[in-house]
């Protein structure tokens, strides 16, 4: 039972929780004809956009923490999760409680003029902020790497600041393009594993936002058949499907190091070319975890990687 704890706690902040209903991000930012100020949420809730930007925002995900230090809003952060570690200034802002359990009383406590919830919290929290007329904008994750900008977009809009957002997501596009630029003469495509350190050997599937990552950074994901956001793979359908390369998901170089090092001491993955030939990469599970702006360095980390011949680099 414990052991099941650690994965939920885990694959929260990766987007696995079953969220309640939510509606897909194509509910756009466009205003409603008769409400000029008024946008629809991924709830499809009508929300009233404030007259400027908000002073005192409480944010109920790590993702939307980051985003709103990358527009410059700081300073206007009254309460996060206890997941909110990045950047490390986000530490010292008074705690909400959790991801799935938030605290009502303690988001009050905050006096909130705005508050950004994300998919994964869980429906009857967001009801009640609501009925007790905090204004509630809610977020739905993507399943790609293109739907991170009209979620920046959208966070600037309702704070207000849509220069910024503007600004912030013509940056990560730009560097987006420049590495599927740097991989337009690649014409072989390795076959990856990423697994999820400290979990067994779980892995993302066909429908997560990480497998679009790994097509972007010049590769075939070898769990991409399997319609799920995460599954859990057998040493023996890793032997099976033997990647060329294996991405290692750690909380740090540390973590890293041993996954590599029970990779390589496992006789039965030993044929396994990723292991055979030592590619097995690190990658930050902080970063890759988390719907937000450090998705873009995740591709660019992969596609150096795979193909360091396109950036100049020795293999």
């Amino acid at each position: 039972m414990n052991r099941m704890r650690g994965h939920n706690s885990r694959f929260q902040m990766i987007g696995l929780i079953a969220a309640v209903v939510v509606l897909s991000a194509g509910l756009s930012s466009a205003r409603t004809p008769d409400s000029p100020q008024t946008i629809l949420d991924d709830f499809g809730r009508p929300f009233s956009l404030p007259a400027s930007t908000p002073t005192r925002i409480v944010s109920m995900a790590p993702n939307i923490t980051e985003i709103l230090y990358a527009l410059g809003l700081g300073a206007n952060i009254a309460g996060v999760t206890r997941f909110c570690d990045y950047p490390p200034e986000a530490a010292a802002i008074d705690k909400i409680g959790g991801l799935v359990n938030p605290n009502i009383e303690r988001i009050l406590a905050r006096a909130p003029d705005l508050v950004v919830a994300f998919r994964g919290n869980p429906l009857r929290v967001v009801n009640r902020l609501a009925a007790l007329d905090l204004p509630v904008f809610v977020l739905d994750i993507g399943n790609g790497l293109d739907a991170l900008y009209p979620l920046i977009d959208r966070i600037g809009l309702v704070t207000r600041r849509e220069a910024a957002a503007g600004e912030l997501t013509a940056s990560l596009r730009a560097r987006q393009q420049a590495v599927e630029k740097a991989l337009g003469t690649v014409r072989t495509r390795p076959r990856v594993f990423v697994v999820l350190h400290g979990q067994g050997l779980w892995t993302c599937g066909g429908q997560s936002y990480l497998n679009d990552i790994v097509a972007r950074a010049g590769a075939v994901n070898i769990a991409a058949p399997m319609p799920k956001k995460w599954v859990l793979y057998s040493p023996e359908r890793i032997v099976r499907d033997d990647p060329d390369a294996i991405f290692v998901l750690a909380r740090s170089e540390e973590d890293f190091a041993g996954a590599r090092d029970w990779l390589a001491r496992e006789s039965h993955l030993g044929s396994v070319k990723a292991v055979a030939a030592g590619r097995i990469y690190f990658i930050d599970e902080n970063s890759a975890s988390r719907f937000g702006p450090r998705l873009v360095d995740v591709l660019d980390r992969m596609a150096r990687a795979l193909h360091p011949e396109c950036f100049g680099e020795k293999p």
